[in-house]
């Protein structure tokens, strides 16, 4: 059997449903990642991944499922699941929650919300972050979370900035309810990884102080990197 993956994204389900099929082996690692991924991005509450006709070539090969769930495991924007009606013993050390199909999946999680997601697509201009913010304020109001309204526009503010500036792609700004709080992720189509040290940025200096200001005011954040650019998220919560 040759060693390749198809992988086809149905989005017209409850949740995007990522069905494989073919042979998932070290070869083929690249192209799950990047199929999942790719959809995780998009903040869905959930992805199911339809396995059932994946053929597992060795054990050990789950560790590639296992190695996404654990990259994936501080995002905030959604939850992964296998669908296998040959159930987790199919796949063990995969980490991953394990239904017969994607009903059951659905019957557990529950259907999903589309109230409680918000996005918006801005071009790298002037004038993109006070869109952004206006979009938090607005989603803040509606979730009763107007707490957070001025938290999370410092987060998006910066993240938006960061883009204009710096990656110059077009992004999409998404916002959505997590428990009592809520998470902001900016996607945009640079490569480059922001980093923070921790280490206080003189009060003397010109810029710098993004991430900072982000992991102030935020419980958590982190980034999660894609094949065409990366998206990098704020958890913000109220007992925070």
């Amino acid at each position: 059997m040759a060693s390749e993956v198809q992988h086809l994204v149905d989005r017209g389900a409850e949740y995007p449903l990522v069905r494989l099929t073919g042979v998932l082996d070290a070869a083929a690692a690249g192209t799950v990642r990047s199929a999942l991924l790719s959809v995780l991005a998009e903040q869905p509450e959930a992805v199911l991944v339809d396995v059932g006709e994946l053929a597992v070539p060795a054990p050990d090969t789950a560790a590639m499922l296992r190695e996404i769930r654990l990259e994936t495991a501080d995002w905030p924007g959604a939850h992964l699941a296998l669908c296998d009606p040959r159930g987790a013993t199919a796949w063990p050390g995969a980490g991953w929650p394990v239904w017969p199909d994607a009903r059951a999946a659905v019957a557990e999680l529950g259907k999903p919300d589309p109230d409680q997601r918000l996005s918006l697509d801005l071009e790298p201009a002037v004038g993109a972050a006070r869109r952004s913010r206006e979009l938090i304020t607005e989603a803040c109001g509606r979730w009763d979370r107007r707490d957070l309204a001025g938290p999370a526009c410092i987060v998006v503010t910066e993240l938006v900035n960061n883009v204009v500036v710096h990656a110059r792609t077009p992004m999409a700004v998404l916002v959505a309810t997590h428990g009592s709080g809520i998470s902001v992720a900016v996607r945009d189509h640079s490569t480059h990884i922001p980093t923070f040290t921790g280490t206080p940025v003189p009060a003397t200096s010109y810029g710098g102080r993004g991430m900072l200001l982000i992991d102030s005011v935020s419980a958590r954040w982190g980034n999660l990197r894609l094949d065409d650019g990366k998206v990098v998220w704020a958890l913000l919560d109220a007992e925070a």
